[in-house]
């Protein structure tokens, strides 16, 4: 079950409906009723597209940061998307909290945002344009590292990043010395009490489109049956999410040779990249642009439902006709 923050018109809705198949689910909340009727216009034609006998999507009027009003339950969604979204709500803390709320344990919140070298001074946020172009109400990343923690969620990974260009004169005087970049996060709901040691991984390569290798943040690239070492928020993260499947966990310093799924005498891979930068610097250093939205989303769900399916990545193929 997914659940897709600020979904305006459907489009991101439906091509997660084909790749989470037929038994999966997937809802789209939005504020706008316009935007929510030309989604729901289109159910019946991706539904006898896609060749599903009833609807997996479905469409729903309310506010990101009022999930429950929207009659949304608790622990109700196993992964939840938005695309640069969330820095257009002035109630940051009620978004994060309301996604946790709905997430069942071990679930995540895949998104994708703007945010800032610093935190944005009260005049800025409230010029209209600059808001209204996403900037000014960017979030500082360590302000979403310390929300995400308060709200209960593990400390966010990052996946990628790239430098935002304003290119505007105006509005670089406007911002001065102020940077920003669109980056995208992972954020894990831990079951309480869930235990947090490091230990030797060994990835399976059952996950389809990452047979060979497996990204899954911006520190961390698991090859196939290559014993890497991860520290215990990510081995947590693992263990407890829908990527248990995916990994043979040993604890370090215990020999379980020929106990069932693990291995005797592990060696750390050279490939880890656990660096301890702060993620300002790792965007700069790692990342140069990020991934468009469809091939995020493919990516991701590739890797957490294992489709067997060749998705067109020409979307008009499957998506709006009435976009033409």
């Amino acid at each position: 079950r997914v659940l897709d923050l600020g979904c305006g018109s459907g489009r991101d809705c439906y091509m997660l409906s084909q790749l989470v198949g037929e038994k999966g689910h997937v809802t789209g909340i939005d504020m706008t009723e316009d935007q929510l009727e030309v989604a729901r216009k289109y159910i019946d034609y991706h539904m006898q597209r896609f060749g599903y006998k009833k609807p997996n999507v479905n469409f729903v009027q309310g506010y990101i940061e009022a999930l429950a009003e929207a009659g949304l339950v608790e622990k109700s969604y196993d992964i939840i998307i938005s695309d640069c979204v969330v820095n257009l709500s002035p109630g940051k803390t009620s978004v994060l909290r309301e996604a946790y709320r709905v997430l069942k344990d071990g679930g995540e919140l895949y998104f994708s945002d703007v945010y800032s070298d610093a935190r944005i001074p009260e005049d800025l946020k409230a010029n209209k344009v600059l808001w209204g172009e996403c900037l000014t109400g960017a979030l500082w990343w360590k302000d979403l590292i310390q929300l995400a923690e308060e709200v209960g969620f593990c400390k966010p990974r990052l996946v990628t990043a790239s430098i935002i260009t304003v290119g505007n004169k105006e509005l670089e005087k406007l911002l001065g010395d102020y940077k920003f970049v669109s980056a995208t996060y992972r954020l894990f709901k831990l079951p309480k009490g869930s235990e947090k040691k490091s230990c030797l991984v060994m990835y399976n390569g059952e996950i389809t489109g990452a047979e060979e290798s497996f990204a899954f943040d911006a520190q961390y690239t698991f090859k196939v049956d290559t014993e890497m070492e991860v520290d215990g928020v990510v081995a947590s993260i693992l263990n407890n999410s829908r990527f248990s499947e995916e990994f043979t966990f040993q604890r370090q310093g215990l020999n379980t040779s020929g106990s069932g799924g693990c291995w005797a005498k592990p060696k750390v891979s050279d490939s880890c990249q656990c660096v301890n930068m702060p993620h300002f610097l790792i965007v700069g250093h790692i990342f140069s642009n990020a991934l468009n939205s469809i091939s995020r989303l493919c990516i991701m769900f590739q890797l957490s439902f294992r489709c067997k399916i060749h998705f067109c990545y020409n979307f008009r193929l499957i998506s709006f006709q009435h976009n033409n």
